[in-house]
C-alpha cells in the first residue's frame, strides 16, 4: 500500500464519516465502524515504523488524510489526530518498549495524556504510577496509553519530565467526557492505581526535546528525525483546520438556498454575507498554507540529515498556535452569517463546527499567547527551555 493509496482511501470514507457524525455525538466516542475503516483504509499505519509494517509516510500525506477525516466529523478527525500520531512518538522509545507495543501485532493503538497529573514514585528497576489523568481522546478504541508524568528528588521537588507507556490492562478509562464539544471524541479520564513501569517504557522529555532519542537508532526513515512539538501539535491544529473547512463548504451550499428575512433574497446575494464568506475562506487557506510549509521545510531538513534550526521550530510552535487561531475566526464569521438555523438544538453542521473548534481552542498546545511568546522570545535571542519547542 502506498501513501497515496491511503489518502485516497480516506477520502472515499467521508461520507460514511459524515454521516455517522450525529452517532458519534450520541456515543460520546468514535462509532466502532468508523475506527474499523479507517485501520482498514492504512490511515493508523501512516506513522508506524516500516520495520513493524508501517508506512512510515511523509508527513504532509498524514496531516492531509486528518484534514479530510476532520472535515467530514470534526470528532472522528481529533480522535483520529491523536491515535493517529502515536505511533510515531511510540517508535522514538527504547526498542524493548516498542516489541511490547507492535511485536505481535502492528495494528495496536496508542491514547494518551500528556499532563503530569497522576503520582510518580521511582522504585528498583523503574516507576510506580497512581492517580487520575484526563483528556485522553479515542481512548476506548486504545491498547496502551502514553501518560506523562514528574519524576521528584527525595524532598518532592521535580528534577523529570517523562512519558510512561502503559498497558490497558494497568489503567482504566472512566466515562465522564460529557461536553459541548467534541463530544464524539471520547476524551476520557484514565485511572492507575499503582502501576509499575519498567525504566525501558519511559522517555524523558530532554532527549525528545534534542532529537536523541533510543528508538531513532534503530529506525531509518527521516520521520522519526522531526520534533515531537511540531509533529502532535501540527496533528492537532490540522484537525481544526479541516473541522472550518468542512463548516465552509456546507455553508456555501446552506447560502445558495437559504432567503435572509429582511431583504427577501438569497443570502448568497447579501455582499456583505459574501464578504465573511470571503475572509473565512481566506482565514483558512492561510492556516492550511502556514502549517504544510512548516512541516514540508522541517521534512526536508531531516531528510538532508542535518540539525533541525530552532527558529523554524520555534516558527511551526506559533503558526500552529495561529492555526487554531484562524480556524476559530473563520467559523465565528460564519456564525454571524447564518442566521437562527445553526441556534437551534439539532444536527447542524455549522454548530457542531463551532461547538468543536470552541472546546479544542481549549487544549494546552492551543494556548495561542503562550505560543507567540516563545516565538518572540526566541526571535529576540532569549534562553528559552520549553517541551513544546
Amino acid at each position: 500500500m502506498r501513501d497515496e493509496d491511503v489518502l485516497a482511501a480516506v477520502r472515499a470514507l467521508a461520507p460514511a464519516l459524515r454521516e455517522r457524525a450525529a452517532e458519534a455525538e450520541a456515543l460520546r466516542r468514535v462509532p466502532d465502524a468508523s475506527l474499523r475503516e479507517l485501520e482498514a483504509a492504512g490511515f493508523f499505519r501512516l506513522l508506524l515504523p516500516g520495520a513493524y509494517g508501517g508506512l512510515a509516510a511523509d508527513p504532509a500525506v498524514f496531516y492531509a488524510a486528518v484534514h479530510e477525516i476532520a472535515k467530514a466529523c470534526g470528532s472522528t478527525g481529533w480522535a483520529a489526530s491523536v491515535l493517529g500520531v502515536h505511533p510515531w512518538y511510540v517508535a522514538q522509545f527504547d526498542p524493548r518498549a516498542q516489541e511490547e507495543v507492535w511485536g505481535a501485532d502492528g495494528s495496536t493503538r496508542i491514547c494518551s495524556s500528556h499532563a503530569p497529573t497522576g503520582e510518580v514514585t521511582a522504585v528498583d528497576g523503574g516507576f510506580r504510577l497512581s492517580g487520575r489523568w484526563h483528556f485522553s481522546a479515542g481512548c476506548d478504541h486504545a491498547h496502551w496509553a502514553l501518560l506523562g508524568g514528574l519524576v521528584t528528588d527525595g524532598e518532592g521537588r521535580p528534577v523529570d519530565m517523562r512519558t510512561f507507556l502503559v498497558p490497558r490492562s494497568d489503567y482504566r478509562v472512566d466515562d465522564v467526557w460529557d461536553t459541548v464539544g467534541l463530544r464524539g471524541s471520547g476524551s476520557n479520564d484514565l485511572v492507575v492505581e499503582d502501576a509499575f513501569v519498567p525504566a525501558h517504557r519511559t522517555l524523558g522529555y530532554g532527549p525528545v526535546t534534542t532529537l536523541r532519542c533510543p528508538g531513532q537508532e534503530i529506525h531509518p526513515e527521516p520521520l522519526y528525525r522531526l520534533p515531537y512539538a511540531a509533529v502532535f501539535t501540527t496533528a492537532i491544529s490540522t484537525a481544526m483546520v479541516g473541522i472550518a473547512e468542512g463548516a465552509h463548504e456546507d455553508q456555501l451550499g446552506a447560502a445558495r438556498a437559504r432567503l435572509r428575512n429582511d431583504q427577501g433574497r438569497r443570502t448568497a446575494e447579501d455582499p456583505f454575507a459574501q464578504v465573511r464568506i470571503a475572509r473565512a475562506a481566506g482565514e483558512i487557506d492561510a492556516a492550511r498554507l502556514q502549517l504544510a510549509r512548516n512541516m514540508a521545510e522541517l521534512y526536508a531538513v531531516a531528510r538532508a540529515g542535518a540539525e533541525i534550526p530552532r527558529e523554524l521550530r520555534a516558527r511551526a510552535r506559533r503558526d500552529q498556535a495561529l492555526a487554531t487561531e484562524r480556524a476559530l475566526t473563520a467559523v465565528d464569521l460564519l456564525m454571524e452569517n447564518a442566521g437562527r438555523g445553526p441556534l437551534h438544538v439539532g444536527d447542524d453542521v455549522l454548530q457542531r463546527a463551532w461547538r468543536d473548534l470552541h472546546t479544542g481552542r481549549g487544549q494546552a498546545a492551543n494556548d495561542i499567547e503562550r505560543a507567540l511568546v516563545l516565538y518572540a522570545q526566541d526571535a529576540l535571542g532569549m534562553d528559552v527551555h520549553d517541551p513544546m519547542v
